[in-house]
């Protein structure tokens, strides 16, 4: 119990060399081509490096936790999934081309600390996707992630239920399918991939043993992980009724995003710990500039017009955004 917790402090830690490094001389409230000029200037590939490591640092810790009981075993599942959430929104900004120096470094981070671990679909594909397809595209009948939602049932006239069922889509018999589906046709034919993904398993095994791959790496990945990665996705913009503006990137973006928890210090903190890491939570100030590291966005944000929906919660309250979605949808 001891080095499980020791490991996962020690990963703790390690990831904060990141954030010291970027937070010196960072502004409360600025423009994007200040606060892009200081990115460039402490722009490494070292402190990326440390804070992924810290990551799989952690959870080895969580593996190790595993096995300590019906306790343990929970806290790591929990513990894991938010992990993988972390390395999935790390991964995102190194396909921004923002997260380490130089364009090979953010390739290597991604696809080594993330995408080949989780079994995610290779860096290119995701960049194409997500930097091409989604960013100017956002909300628009061309955007490749609402088609994810539409595939989920998140249709006008969906019903009470079927909504329902919408939000916790990952945990459906039809949402697992899709996962396994696309973790499948993700792998193959690449054998590489294959046996960078199964070692993750294997690395779980040595480490906690059968708890520690149940509950450290299937629980998380298959069903946790994409449960908090759907919620994520879900909050990023009001993608039924966006409010269509012109003029600046920022007006623009203003018109179709959400910004979560603007008034809850504690709720917002909660998030971006969890669920909504490394910027996620201020997804309106990365659409806005989507080349800007996630340390910045909150002064960035700071300094941009507020978007015109800021829901004070994620399912509870009139302001809610399932109130809004659920609103727009019928």
């Amino acid at each position: 119990m001891l080095l499980a917790l020791c490991l996962i402090a020690a990963g703790v830690l390690l990831r904060q060399a990141d954030r010291i490094w970027f937070f010196s001389g960072r502004p409360h409230a600025s423009d994007a081509a200040r606060l892009i000029a200081l990115q460039r200037n402490r722009a490494n590939n070292w402190t990326p490096t440390l804070l992924m490591t810290g990551q799989w640092i952690q959870i080895t810790g969580y593996w190790l936790l595993a096995g300590h009981g019906l306790l343990g075993a929970a806290c790591a599942a929990a513990g894991v999934a938010v992990q993988f959430r972390h390395l999935q929104e790390t991964s995102h900004h190194a396909v921004h081309g923002v997260l380490a120096r130089t364009r090979r470094a953010n390739l290597f981070l991604a696809e080594a600390g993330a995408h080949l671990p989780l079994g995610l679909v290779p860096v290119a594909v995701r960049r194409r996707r997500h930097v091409r397809d989604h960013h100017p595209n956002a909300t628009l009948a061309t955007d490749p992630n609402l088609a994810e939602l539409a595939a989920a049932g998140l249709r006008p006239g969906i019903s009470r239920s079927r909504f329902a069922f919408a939000l916790i889509h990952p945990l459906t018999a039809a949402g697992m399918g899709e996962m396994v589906s696309d973790l499948a046709a993700g792998l193959r034919p690449r054998p590489f991939r294959c046996a960078a993904l199964a070692l993750v398993p294997a690395a779980a095994y040595l480490t906690g043993g059968w708890a520690g791959v149940v509950a450290g790496f299937l629980v998380p990945r298959l069903l946790l992980y994409p449960l908090l990665a759907w919620w994520s996705l879900l909050v990023e913009h009001t993608w039924w009724d966006p409010e269509h503006r012109t003029g600046t990137s920022a007006e623009v973006e203003a018109g179709r995003c959400m910004r979560l928890y603007p008034r809850s210090r504690a709720l917002a903190a909660l998030a971006a710990a969890t669920w909504l890491p490394y910027g996620d939570l201020h997804h309106y100030a990365h659409s806005a500039h989507p080349g800007m590291r996630w340390n910045y966005l909150p002064a960035l944000e700071r300094h941009l017009p507020a978007p015109h929906f800021t829901p004070a919660g994620l399912f509870a309250g009139q302001a809610s955004v399932v109130r809004r979605h659920r609103a727009a949808l019928t």
